[in-house]
């Protein structure tokens, strides 16, 4: 038998657990692939090397627990921003999840162990591939889905290079995740056989896809005014201070120059109103304009100036009879259009909403735990009905998706009406320093994947405007306020994936599974797996 190095002979659920971590760091805000890369690869060849189908399961449990504990790292700066709850909760909440998290990895080694013994490493690899297609597909959707961080984004390139985000619209974000555990597993096994021309042109390849320049843009004709207006998650609640975060948004948006059918963009949280009529009067006692929807409307339209339309995070209630009287029973997290009249447009409400965050599971059990949702106030929201393509007239067709719901390939975009953009509204204040720029990450492959711009305005950064191709075209940096003025990038033709959706997962999956049977003929030229 040959003998296992180091660390992963004498301990190897303690060398699963180190790889784990070293994985997490090939995601932004450090971006160290090559690192993430070779941690997946060690890990798959020390899976492979697993005495039995138990160990082959605690070591990817060990390393997902790893894994997807450092990279949610930016959830325990969310529990700073409540007072329902200890902030000290927070360090427990990211390794708490990742109990749960890192079920599907173990899983997926271990079935790919249990397929691939006596089978040989080529055949372990294309198995291991394939079964991390569909654990992370699963992930994605199981007990509401939790779908941050998936592998494939390690090989995004920098923000003015597609990376590989250039192969997402033949495979999509969870097909490239199993294609790059495949060949992460194989490049390790160069590593270790010493094979080091073989592994030097394949390392030199990896990085030339990764660094090839975008080429020239297509421009667009849609003028846009993207706004960033750097409201603090400290003070967005504070009700003493909505006039001013008013008067903030509203000076980054005033036309510049005369730009007719401008587009403007606010983030989530953007406005602090309730600006839809027909609540009782209580609910607006707050407001930045005395009360009245009606002006709050009209002055926003006034802001953007004629010939502008304006898209908007905001709040709406759903109303209902309580006891006798009319009382808010949910909120709805919504995008709205306002034009310069100050006429409210189709609302789009957010149909992926954050457990814990946006409402509470079990209330009635776990609320006299004393567990709480992160989201201020009492009022669960309840979920819209999916995607949705609002037609703005000259300013084309808006595809919408609040927040944490661009994370979700296949998800984004309504298949029936395809928009000619994603609007991506959010709040990234909660998210501490690895949160916003793995979020921005997500969005370009989605609009990768989509052949389709994604506009994020967000309340403190990272703003962007994505084209097609999943480069960043401008962005705001975090913590600073700011305005971005450009066209809106125009749409690439459906992508592969964007007109067969996870069917394309699939049939990754399934080529992958393929192949491994014709590895298994030829099993013989690979060291043999012990027992």
């Amino acid at each position: 038998m040959e003998k296992l190095p180091g660390l992963a002979r004498s301990h190897p659920q303690i060398a699963a657990l180190a790889l784990g971590g070293l994985s997490a760091l090939g995601f932004q805000p450090f971006h160290l692939w090559p690192v993430g890369l070779a941690a997946v690869g060690a890990f798959g060849w020390l899976a492979w090397r697993a005495t039995g189908w138990r160990s082959a399961l605690l070591a990817g449990w060990l390393f997902g627990l790893a894994h997807f504990t450092i990279t949610n790292n930016w959830i325990a700066t969310a529990f700073t921003y409540q007072a329902e709850m200890p902030a000290i909760l927070g360090w427990a909440a990211a390794p708490l999840l990742s109990l749960y998290l890192a079920i599907w990895p173990a899983l997926a080694t271990c079935v790919a162990w249990c397929a691939a013994r006596r089978r040989g490493l080529l055949t372990f690899a294309l198995v291991f591939g394939a079964m991390w297609i569909g654990a992370e597909w699963l992930r994605s959707w199981v007990f509401s889905g939790y779908a941050w961080g998936p592998l494939s984004m390690m090989v995004l390139g920098p923000w003015d290079r597609p990376g590989l985000a250039a192969a997402l619209p033949f495979t999509g974000s969870y097909a490239l995740s199993g294609l790059m555990a495949c060949a992460a597993v194989l490049l390790a096994d160069l590593l270790r056989t010493r094979r080091w021309l073989a592994l030097a042109g394949a390392a030199a390849a990896l990085a030339i896809l990764v660094y090839l320049p975008a080429g020239e843009p297509r421009e667009g004709t849609v003028p846009l005014t993207l706004v960033q207006p750097n409201l603090g998650q400290d003070e967005i609640n504070d009700a003493a201070r909505f006039e001013e975060q008013f008067q903030r948004i509203a000076a980054l948006s005033v036309p510049r120059e005369a730009r007719p059918n401008r587009l403007v963009l606010w983030p989530e949280s953007g406005v602090p109103d309730y600006l839809r009529d027909g609540y009782p009067q209580r609910y607006y006692t707050q407001m930045t304009a005395g009360g009245d929807p009606a002006f709050a409307r009209a002055r926003i339209g006034r802001v953007i100036g004629a010939d502008s339309l304006l898209l908007t995070g905001m709040v709406d209630l759903e109303i209902d009879m309580v006891e006798g009287r009319e009382r808010a029973v949910a909120a709805y997290n919504s995008i709205a259009s306002i034009d310069p009249a100050g006429r409210l447009g189709e609302r789009y409400a957010k149909a992926h909403l954050v457990p814990y965050g946006e409402y509470l599971p079990m209330r009635d059990w776990l609320e006299p735990l004393g567990l709480s949702r992160l989201v201020a106030g009492t009022l669960d929201f309840i979920p819209g009905p999916g995607p949705l393509s609002q037609d703005l007239g000259p300013f084309g067709r808006a595809g919408m998706q609040i927040c944490y719901e661009i994370v979700f390939s296949g998800e984004v975009v309504d298949r029936t009406d395809r928009p000619d953009y994603i609007f991506n509204p959010s709040n990234d204040g909660w998210f501490g320093d690895w949160g916003p720029p793995q979020h921005l990450a997500q969005a370009r492959m989605r609009a990768a994947e989509e052949g389709l711009p994604v506009l994020r305005s967000t309340t403190t950064g990272i703003s962007a405007v994505i084209d097609a191709r999943g480069v960043v075209r401008d962005h705001i940096g975090r913590n600073v306020a700011g305005r971005i003025d450009t066209v809106v990038p125009p749409p690439a033709p459906p992508t592969w994936f964007a007109q067969a959706g996870h069917w394309l997962t699939l049939v990754w999956a399934i080529a992958l599974l393929a192949l491994s049977l014709v590895a298994m003929r030829r099993a013989e030229g690979y060291p043999a797996q012990n027992t």
